[in-house]
């Protein structure tokens, strides 16, 4: 017969399995078909931020609604559908997302924000108690969209 610690120490065990592949079954995976293993096709330095728990459910530049549950991301000029490799520079860690949106504000661009992930990407590169960190963005896959913002010097013609 098993000591009473055994048996508690063996329900620990098991909810803590419980708990993980909950866990792992509730975070999206990262966006499918990207070669990991190749070059990056273009890389740039700077700061990340997140969005705000207020932009979910709105629309996206690329007409998609929306998620801070999803591994997606704003970028000024990257096109649309590109998949990107962000690593926190100050901690380590980094996540593979897509780009669904323009961003960041002109307002953050002048303050170094080169690119804003959604919460889910924050959490996995532990930035969110940070708000802003210094990343590595490296372009794993470009997306097929062509679009290109206006750049922030230029005014909209009308």
């Amino acid at each position: 017969m098993r000591s009473l610690s055994h048996r508690k120490s063996d329900k620990l065990l098991a909810a803590a399995a419980l708990f993980a592949a909950t866990w792992s079954c509730a975070v999206p995976a990262a966006p499918a078909s990207v070669d990991t293993t190749s070059k990056a096709k273009a890389t740039q330095t700077g700061l990340a931020s997140y969005y705000s728990r207020r932009f979910d459910g709105k629309k996206t530049a690329g007409g998609t609604t929306f998620s801070n549950d999803e591994l997606v991301a704003a970028h000024a000029s990257y096109p649309l559908g590109t998949v990107v490799r962000v690593t926190n520079l100050e901690k380590g860690g980094s996540v593979d997302v897509r780009i669904t949106d323009r961003g960041a504000s002109r307002r953050n661009r002048r303050e170094g924000v080169i690119i804003d992930v959604s919460q889910a990407a924050a959490k996995r590169l532990d930035m969110k108690k940070d708000g802003r960190v210094r990343v590595r963005v490296e372009v794993l896959k470009w997306g097929e969209d062509d679009h290109k913002p206006l750049r922030d010097d230029k005014k909209r013609a009308g």
